[in-house]
């Protein structure tokens, strides 16, 4: 997994509408990164909802949230759609995103082991520095544990 401190990696990838977007399309920008198992599954749109109501407190902090999961760009666009949300999600169907950030792991499940998503978020500097990893995230108040961590960050 990229660790604090690293650059993050660059990608392009398909959002909703098929428009590909890149991580350096938002340089100057602090860039909420998070991984997520699938569009519609109760954990996830928790998770983006949270993030959607909380859309305008990041912003005021030069911040982008940015979603990304194995999902396609058409399933994205029907969960932003059912759910009225307002962030920008990306589909990594090949995984290699997944990969690069060391979030695509062995997982255990009812003692059936198998490759998943592990549900992780990455807070990306201005300057593309990584300067916090969540792993395993647990969705409640995660989004309140985010904006936390950058006013921390912001203020130095």
């Amino acid at each position: 997994m990229i660790q604090v401190g690293e650059n993050a990696p660059g990608f392009c990838l398909p959002d909703g509408e098929g428009k590909e977007v890149c991580l350096e399309d938002f340089g100057g920008k602090w860039v909420v990164l998070y991984f997520y198992p699938k569009d519609n599954t109760k954990g996830c749109t928790l998770e983006a909802l949270d993030f959607t109501a909380a859309k305008e407190d990041f912003a005021a902090q030069n911040a982008v949230v940015i979603g990304v999961s194995r999902d396609s760009a058409k399933s994205h666009a029907n969960f932003t759609t059912k759910h009225d949300l307002d962030l920008i999600l990306l589909s990594d169907q090949e995984r290699t995103v997944h990969e690069r950030y060391g979030v695509w792991q062995l997982k255990k499940m009812y003692g059936k082991e198998s490759f998943g998503t592990v549900r992780s978020t990455f807070l990306i500097d201005p300057e593309g520095v990584v300067r916090h990893v969540w792993e395993k995230v647990k969705v409640a108040d995660h989004t309140g544990q985010v904006l936390e961590k950058l006013g921390e960050l912001t203020m130095k």
